[in-house]
């Protein structure tokens, strides 16, 4: 057949389009595998941003259970949680229940769990009328504290000293007005960031005879429950009803005066 018969230029045409189209098939499934690696290699370089951020925030809390200590009413267990070796939160996993003991633990397991963040320690005063359960309660959360200890939970952070700085530039002491009570005064003086009470003591309060017991027994406890608290709103010591209100007023005013 000779080179310029017109059927021997319609099928070199032919051939070329078919080979033109086998090769543009032959590319496309490259392209888009290429895109897909690309992109997933994206999405893996976004992954790998992203766990250091979680695994960092996981990292800086932690939660020790102490042990179950057995109480003549029932059992007792504290569970904190640690955040930059410093107690946020205490809570009473077990606790004594049935009859009368669900009165009792309603009342005074709350105030245990605030005492405790509060102090950082397990020296917390017992509440009155549940000393089986605030026993057992302070036992349970001495074995945790001792295993956040021996965990190094309690090993502050490197940054930790510039931040616990500023909240301590920011703390004022305020004295509230002296409360005249049947056997003496009683002034209160609070120590407060943040506006949060980080202390209370007595400046001044009833003292002679029967006097001095009953202050060294009352204002202890009035003290930590005003931190606890971060109000005047706490509960009157037993045998030391006059020396409690006058604490009352006179944190109170400390309190308005500090304006909280």
């Amino acid at each position: 057949m000779k080179k310029s018969h017109p059927i021997r230029r319609v099928l070199l045409a032919s051939a070329a389009t078919v080979s033109g189209i086998v090769l543009l098939l032959s590319l496309k499934p490259a392209t888009d595998s290429s895109s897909a690696s690309a992109q997933g290699a994206a999405q893996g370089a976004a992954a790998a941003q992203e766990s250091p951020q979680g695994g960092a925030a996981a990292a800086g809390t932690s939660t020790v259970t102490g042990a179950a200590t057995q109480t003549e009413y029932g059992v007792v267990q504290v569970r904190l949680t640690v955040a930059n070796g410093k107690i946020t939160k205490a809570e009473a996993v077990q606790a004594p229940h049935g009859g009368t003991s669900d009165q009792k633990t309603a009342l005074s397991v709350p105030k245990l769990n605030q005492e405790v963040v509060a102090t950082q320690s397990a020296d917390i005063t017992s509440v009155t009328g549940a000393t089986y359960t605030s026993g057992g309660y302070k036992k349970s959360l001495q074995s945790a504290i001792d295993k956040m200890k021996a965990a190094g939970a309690n090993t502050a952070a490197p940054s930790q000293s510039s931040a616990a700085a500023a909240p301590a530039a920011q703390a004022k002491t305020v004295t509230g007005n002296v409360a005249t009570t049947m056997y003496g005064p009683v002034q209160v003086r609070i120590t407060v960031a943040n506006g949060k009470i980080t202390k209370a003591e007595a400046v001044q309060a009833p003292s002679g005879g029967t006097s001095d017991q009953k202050t060294a027994l009352a204002i202890p406890k009035l003290n930590q429950e005003a931190v606890a608290a971060g109000n005047a709103n706490i509960d009157s010591v037993s045998s030391a009803t006059y020396t409690s209100g006058g604490y009352k007023q006179s944190l109170q005013s400390a309190l308005d005066k500090a304006g909280g």
